[in-house]
């Protein structure tokens, strides 16, 4: 009797834990969902959970791309992200087939190198990281942002390292006695067999740029340079702020990355290099 009812009491702590998780997650999608339909008047007279009067109600959108200048902003992010993302992939997929690939001396430094710079916060580097992008003369320009964003963390060697090792050294032997030069293996076997990880790579990074407002509102504070980040202070003040508007504008601003994460999530895990080698 003692060991069904400590049973059930687990079972239900369990499920409450679970469901305690569940509303966490999908409690502040449903708050700006309901609420970017919203009026402002609605908004200050009705309660944040409860639905609108009605959900056809779009004059928030079209104020936010108008009064936001959403389409600017969506431009400045699809060219930082795009740039930075060529830049990040071919630097890291390098790197992670040199240290992937050859013994060198140094080759374990380079490793740490990357593992402690992880550990340094990146606010205590900032004061070195603004004065080195005003001596480029890059200040207020789109190239400070993907100069910044393109540089390739631990995290990302360390997965490239991790699908390298398995990939069958045979191929490069094989490449080799063809007479294929290093740089041709890298392009025409590694690069390619690096699609998950890639992948992955893409979706980290373009969240984590597509995210961040730090370094737009720091390196390039011109309002043409305006990025989606950075376009939702425009409806925030020193004192208030249009919260429906708000919510209308990371809704539209939430669908990119949904159909990003669509596109490129089946190619995560997939066994690209399962089968490449015959037994």
């Amino acid at each position: 009797m003692t060991s069904r009812l400590s049973n059930a009491v687990l079972s239900t702590l369990k499920y409450a834990s679970l469901l305690l998780a569940v509303l966490c997650v999908i409690t502040p999608p449903y708050v700006i969902v309901v609420n970017a339909f919203k009026s402002g008047k609605e908004y200050a007279e009705s309660s944040p959970f409860a639905f609108p009067e009605s959900f056809f109600h779009f004059a928030n959108f079209a104020k936010v791309i108008e009064a936001g200048k959403l389409g600017q902003a969506f431009a400045n992010t699809g060219i930082i992200i795009v740039s930075a993302l060529v830049i990040n992939i071919i630097l890291g997929t390098m790197v992670a087939y040199a240290l992937g690939r050859f013994n060198f001396k140094g080759k374990g430094l380079i490793l740490a190198a990357y593992l402690v710079a992880t550990f340094i916060p990146l606010i205590t580097t900032q004061v070195a990281t603004f004065s080195i992008i005003q001596a480029l003369d890059l200040f207020n320009t789109k190239r400070a942002a993907i100069l910044l964003y393109a540089s390739t963390d631990a995290v990302q060697i360390y997965l490239y390292l991790q699908f390298i090792s398995k990939i069958p050294y045979s191929l490069d032997e094989s490449a080799m006695m063809e007479g294929a030069s290093l740089f041709r293996i890298y392009r025409t076997i590694i690069f390619p067999l690096l699609g998950p990880a890639t992948a992955t790579a893409v979706i980290l990074k373009t969240i984590n740029i597509y995210n961040d407002m730090y370094i737009p509102w720091l390196y390039m504070p011109s309002q043409k340079l305006g990025v989606v980040s950075t376009s939702l202070m425009r409806f925030a003040g020193p004192n208030s702020a249009h919260w429906e508007l708000i919510c209308a504008a990371i809704l539209i601003i939430m669908v990119p990355t949904i159909i990003i994460y669509l596109i490129l999530q089946r190619f995560i895990f997939s066994g690209i290099v399962s089968g490449s080698v015959k037994e």
